[in-house]
């Protein structure tokens, strides 16, 4: 899925809750078309401002603000401070990731993997989803946060995915998870950030996948003797 695709996905998500399809009738929502168009034209603000070359360091609430046509108080209704605001947009700008089907470990181990793989095209091909990632690493606040609250919760699908294994006997468990989870990604990671010309092709996650869980099945009993 293309960056632009989606951006329209994520705006069809969060569309006010008017128009065609009419307002929903639970009262609970009153006053939810604004603030979803509120948060929209905010995120769309800050990549605004990024496609014409403004730096992180120099996006201010107020400039911000400005830009999205909100007030500051807006702003800060929804984030605490720019740092998750960047977060929260470097999430809508990343493709999201895909729902686990839980029944084999080899396939789900494949999808994850695969959203490595389209996270790496994207960044290819966005200069805008580069741009800001590469500026982010350059704020340590900004970054570990994205780490809490994005990257983190990624390892931890892998993680809980190798324990499913290990308790069905798919996998041995007399390695550490953490270097487990490590043979897996780093060669999708490898290829997508430090060999950014390196080849993506489509079946690289089922390759990866097979060959490292090829030396993570439990050993089998030994040959008899002739």
């Amino acid at each position: 899925m293309s960056l632009r695709d989606r951006h329209e996905q994520w705006h069809e998500q969060h569309r006010p809750l008017t128009g065609p399809r009419g307002p929903r009738p639970d009262k609970a929502v009153r006053g939810r078309p604004r603030s979803e168009a509120a948060e929209r034209a905010i995120i769309e603000g800050v990549m605004s401002l990024l496609e014409e070359g403004v730096a992180l360091g120099d996006m201010s609430i107020e400039r911000i603000a400005r830009k999205a046509g909100v007030g500051k108080a807006t702003i800060y209704r929804r984030w605490k401070g720019k740092e998750e605001l960047f977060v929260e947009v470097m999430r809508v700008m990343d493709a999201p990731d895909q729902e686990l089907a839980g029944d084999c470990v080899r396939d789900d181990l494949v999808v994850i993997i695969e959203a490595i793989r389209q996270r790496g095209l994207a960044k290819r091909s966005s200069a805008l989803l580069a741009n800001l990632l590469a500026q982010a690493k350059n704020y340590p606040q900004l970054w570990e946060l994205y780490h809490d609250e994005v990257v983190a919760p990624r390892r931890g699908r892998v993680m809980e995915v190798l324990r499913r294994g290990i308790a069905a006997g798919e996998i041995r468990g007399d390695l550490d998870l953490s270097v487990m989870g490590d043979l897996l990604t780093g060669p999708m990671l490898a290829r997508t950030i430090l060999s950014i010309d390196a080849p993506l092709p489509e079946d690289l996650p089922a390759t990866i996948v097979d060959t490292v869980l090829e030396g993570l099945r439990l050993p089998g009993p030994p040959p008899s003797a002739p």
